[in-house]
């Protein structure tokens, strides 16, 4: 009688799972939505267990800081602190060595004449690389529940560091540490956001989403990050399921009602801090750019604080780039941009405004 009563709860324990997998659309749906439980089958970050969430104690000088955020919007991942290990140890694949073909997504950066192209396939698994590109310190970041790419040079107070993931989301978005302090950092903000580096702010470099092909076109030198990670990934495979283009959220984010469309559309967001440090909010000035209006108009000219910012879609890279110019802008003919007043000047003569490509849901929940 024992048997079969386990044999009918083993069945109807497959039934179940088999009916959750089918309703999530998928083994990797599943997974994906349980991640915001998973911290309560850990030690780590578990919300059940005395003494969870250490790292957010952390001080400066024996002196606690204020941290920027509100803390209970800092939310587990579900991994743990290094649960998703960033990359540090680099191998490098040239064009016609790199497994990834020509309609893989890359973040690309050119920095003092080298160009390297970092695989989603890649990033996706890892989300932070720490590199040096062109002679410069950097660490690439991605959020995959964000599609936010941002690079930044990894120098914090003259000092060089490299940067982990935390294990932690804010907004549900990267949250970075830096290895020299352990401070936490908004990857969307570039901001610290607890510890002895709240409110430090991180240079960042333009960084362009776009297809391998296209960059390899224009940069057919440049070098690709290798698949050959020290890791055991399967980085030909997208790992989240449905999740990029669906309409889910896997963890709450505010403000989600102002997206007028599509939650996940594309955006390119732009941003300058200012020194208000305003408590769990940005401070400063921000434009959001639809992707496809970009493409659809070619460019956008937009009041940016005293100047404008122009966005428009570099055939040459097949990416979004936006510069700062001291009038609104009527036309882009190569290098050359063309003033509403019929006046031009050279895009090398203008700044390049770093940005991120990121869903809809993001430009509200950091920037509003």
């Amino acid at each position: 009688m024992n048997y079969k009563i386990i044999t009918i709860l083993g069945a109807l324990v497959i039934f179940l799972f088999g009916l959750a997998v089918v309703l999530s659309g998928g083994w990797d749906n599943l997974k994906l939505r349980s991640v915001p439980y998973r911290s309560y089958f850990t030690v780590k970050n578990n919300p059940l267990l005395q003494g969870r969430d250490a790292d957010l104690t952390m001080t400066s000088k024996g002196e606690k800081k204020t941290p920027r955020i509100e803390l209970s919007e800092l939310l587990p991942g579900g991994p743990p602190k290094d649960g998703i290990p960033a990359l540090d140890n680099l191998q490098f694949d040239r064009k016609d060595t790199t497994p990834f073909s020509k309609d893989e997504l890359i973040l690309g950066v050119v920095l003092n004449g080298e160009a390297k192209a970092y695989p989603y396939g890649i990033l996706n698994w890892h989300e932070i690389v720490n590199d040096t590109v062109g002679g410069v310190d950097v660490t690439i970041t991605y959020c995959p529940l964000c599609d936010t790419g941002i690079t930044f040079e990894r120098v914090v107070n003259g000092r060089v560091t490299t940067f982990g993931v935390s294990g932690k989301l804010y907004q549900s978005c990267l949250v970075m540490y830096d290895r020299l302090t352990d401070s936490l950092w908004s990857q969307p903000w570039g901001l610290g956001i607890l510890g002895e580096e709240t409110n430090t702010v991180l240079r960042r470099f333009p960084t362009y989403k776009t297809t391998l092909g296209s960059w390899l076109k224009q940069y057919p030198e440049s070098r690709i990050l290798s698949a050959d990670t020290g890791y055991s990934r399967d980085y030909l495979r997208y790992p989240y399921g449905t999740y990029y283009t669906d309409s889910s959220l896997i963890f709450p984010t505010r403000n989600s009602r102002m997206v007028g469309g599509h939650i996940k559309e594309i955006l390119y967001i732009i941003w300058e801090g200012d020194d208000k440090a305003l408590f769990n909010r940005f401070s400063g000035k921000s434009l959001a750019f639809s992707f496809e209006d970009v493409k659809k108009e070619s460019l956008i000219s937009r009041p940016f604080g005293n100047n404008y910012a122009l966005a428009f879609f570099d055939q040459r890279i097949s990416a979004v780039r936006v510069f700062e110019t001291p009038k609104a802008v009527r036309e882009v003919k190569g290098e050359m941009v063309v003033f509403t007043d019929g006046g031009e000047m050279g895009l090398s003569h203008l700044k390049e405004i770093p940005t991120t490509a990121s869903f809809a849901f993001v430009y509200p929940a950091f920037f509003r």
